[in-house]
């Protein structure tokens, strides 16, 4: 959908992949779990049917059943994760990236944010004659 200055001009191409490749993944980490369709859907809560048109990347199921899956599955949500962090920053997810392990780069990105939190933390809560490196000695 080109933009008209109203809304955001938004790269959402990847994400007509992601529901695919999303599947395809959730059906991977079931089968290495020894799950069946049916157990999973169980789980879930919902019908075999539906537990199928998730596994098969079926554009009429929601994003949010791909990372309750992936997660119930104890499987990366990476590949989803990152695309949608690019769009929000108006940014082209790399296609490349998206048939790759994403987990690596998953765990650095919460890695970055975390010691970026640690650091405002130490600052926030350092004395205020910490924070001016001895300017102030009496």
């Amino acid at each position: 959908m080109a933009s008209d200055g109203k809304f955001a001009d938004v790269d959402l191409s990847i994400f007509k992949e992601l529901k695919k490749l999303s599947g395809e993944k959730i059906r991977q980490a079931r089968k290495a779990l020894g799950f069946t369709q049916l157990e999973v859907a169980t789980e879930m809560g919902g019908s075999l049917r539906w537990y199928r048109a998730i596994e098969t990347g079926d554009p009429g199921i929601r994003l949010e059943d791909h990372l309750i899956a992936m997660l119930r599955l104890g499987a990366s949500t990476a590949h989803i994760a990152l695309p949608v962090l690019y769009a929000g920053q108006r940014m082209r997810f790399p296609r490349q990236l998206i048939h790759g392990d994403l987990a690596y780069i998953e765990r650095k990105c919460i890695e970055a944010i975390s010691d970026a939190v640690i650091t405002g933390l130490k600052q926030d809560l350092s004395p205020e004659w910490s924070r001016d490196d001895g300017k102030h000695q009496s």
